[in-house]
């Protein structure tokens, strides 16, 4: 069985002209639906892994956002072409997505 992972995927949506955008404004429903259908359809994931759409994170010009833990690995700019690759490389081979990660360990721009 995988070792347990729990992702978060901001959802947040923010209005129309907001001088930072949302992560839904850059396609994260889309990214939360891909993680979704991934683990849903894959036995081993099911039964390790858990998917949760969120709100804010605080790094929305960095978004779609998803913190994979407990490795506290945030990703920036996901696409959903991006999911398979997170799923595989991390998920499963515990290896973070390098191109993808923005921070480790703590929310970007903490100090």
């Amino acid at each position: 069985m995988a070792e347990f992972k729990h992702v978060f995927v901001c959802v947040q949506d923010r209005p129309p002209g907001h001088p930072q955008g949302s992560c839904a404004q850059r396609g994260s429903r889309e990214v939360f639906q891909a993680f979704m259908e991934k683990i849903q359809t894959d036995p081993q994931l099911f039964m390790s892994t858990i998917i949760t759409p969120t709100g804010c994170m605080n790094a929305c010009m960095m978004g779609p956002v998803v913190v994979v833990y407990p490795d506290g690995v945030w990703y920036g700019q996901v696409k959903p072409e991006d999911v398979d690759e997170i799923v595989e490389k991390h998920l499963k081979g515990g290896e973070p997505v390098e191109r993808l990660v923005i921070s480790k360990g703590k929310p970007p721009g903490m100090l």
